[in-house]
């Protein structure tokens, strides 16, 4: 591995994999895992840059409660190391340069469109930890960055890869884009302990989790994800495809209710040995009556509609129950499931799932739902606790009263016999 002197006057050096650091681009993404030096090479080029000439710096990151969660300390110790304090001024919430060049901080979910206006006159900004930033995040920030010749640079070690950041620079990068894989191998500066760590963790750790954390692989599923491995072995036998609809069989609903937290609504056709969930409508803050016609829009034949325990039950203001609407709207079978514990709903679905199949487009929301899906974790102990209400539990809670219905929703399908075998070559992704 090869490093290259960048400024003889500092005798600063980088990586040789990160010489393209000094040409410009709109966007710089480096990405990688754990040791590969991302972001004390960055430090180190933005501070060259800042003493170069006046330079205009901000450092941001998706949330910055306090100082001590930005890139402060960092910048601060890498001056020290180039021997350039005379250069700089390190203020509490700012480094200024003796030639007017200055470090900014600030947290990016706090911003609005108004607010960040006053970054508008930014030369670079470096998002560290960038793939937490959220699409909101960057549909404020990057329109603001307008200046000629201004760049965004960004360091991350990956974590899903279906993370907004991960999609928009890496996998599906503009012309205007540098993106740059380094890892512990491209660090030629990486220090021995940390490499007998790393050697311990490829012997003890799962495959896919060393590939994470040592190789900056994104993952296909979060880490601490209920269905993990469920959804792993969902993706390896290839049950996520475009999945038809069979026009021989009733399409059932499952409705997990809400308002200002969403509501879902599951698409599902049952064979004798496979549940298919073909359709998936998730949105908030809608009536009853849009959702069914949402639903009415779609060219299926109509099963049942399962509601959980709760449709039941009866608006103090209207003296009706969410069966009762459905029902006058013109949804002929409305069904309440019976009450089961979520831990108990959790273990059906883990026994429905090597029979589950999606289609991957219509569900996408669905699935990532499903990849998702995380318990709380008790911060003294670091013991799981019940599963984390959060924007991703919703749809999980839908496949959950899935597994609650499948069974009743093959029953009714027996009325008209089916062969599975019958229902093939329409899509040789999925085998079906």
């Amino acid at each position: 591995m090869e490093a290259v002197e960048e400024s003889p006057a500092t005798r600063a050096q980088f990586p040789a994999k990160l010489r393209p650091l000094f040409q410009p681009k709109r966007y710089k993404v480096m990405y990688g895992g754990r040791g590969g030096g991302k972001s004390w090479a960055v430090a180190r080029a933005l501070i060259l840059k800042a003493v170069n000439e006046p330079t205009r710096i901000l450092c941001a990151r998706e949330i910055q409660k306090s100082m001590k969660d930005s890139v402060h300390r960092l910048l601060k110790d890498q001056i020290t190391a180039m021997e350039l304090d005379s250069e700089f001024t390190v203020l509490e919430t700012e480094i200024r340069c003796s030639n007017g060049s200055i470090f900014l901080f600030t947290g990016l979910q706090s911003h609005t469109v108004d607010s960040i206006k006053s970054f508008e006159g930014v030369d670079i900004v470096w998002v560290e930890e960038a793939h937490g930033v959220s699409k909101k995040s960057w549909d404020v920030l990057v329109p603001t960055i307008r200046k000629a010749d201004s760049e965004i640079w960004m360091t991350l070690n990956p974590d899903m890869e279906t993370d907004e950041t991960y999609q928009r620079f890496i996998t599906t990068p503009s012309d205007d884009t540098w993106v740059c894989a380094i890892n512990w191998r491209d660090n030629p500066w990486f220090p021995s302990v940390l490499n007998d760590e790393r050697e311990k963790a490829q012997r003890a750790m799962l495959a896919e989790d060393y590939e994470h954390i040592w190789e900056g692989k994104a993952r296909r599923v979060a880490a601490g994800a209920i269905y993990r491995h469920e959804v792993e072995s969902l993706y390896q036998d290839n049950r996520a495809g475009n999945l038809p609809y069979d026009p021989r069989l009733p399409v059932h609903t499952v409705w997990d209710l809400g308002w200002n937290d969403a509501m879902t609504i599951s698409m599902v056709q049952v064979g004798p040995h496979d549940v298919r969930i073909i359709d998936y409508i998730e949105d908030s803050h809608r009536t009853l009556d849009w959702y069914v016609a949402e639903l009415e829009k779609r060219p299926y034949r109509w099963g049942t509609d399962y509601l959980p325990h709760d449709g039941a039950t009866k608006d103090f203001k209207t003296g009706k129950s969410t069966e009762m609407h459905l029902k006058e709207m013109g949804r002929k079978k409305v069904r309440i499931l019976s009450a089961l514990s979520v831990e108990e709903g959790i273990k059906a679905a883990r026994m429905m799932f090597p029979r589950t199949y999606f289609d991957k487009t219509k569900t996408a929301r669905l699935l990532e739902c499903l990849k998702r899906y995380q318990r709380l974790v008790n911060a003294r102990t670091n013991e799981p606790m019940g599963p984390l209400h959060d924007e991703y539990s919703h749809g999980a809670d839908c496949f959950r009263y899935v597994a609650m219905a499948a069974e009743d929703m093959y029953a009714a399908s027996k009325e008209r016999p089916f062969v599975a075998q019958h229902w093939v070559a329409l899509d040789p992704e999925i085998g079906y």
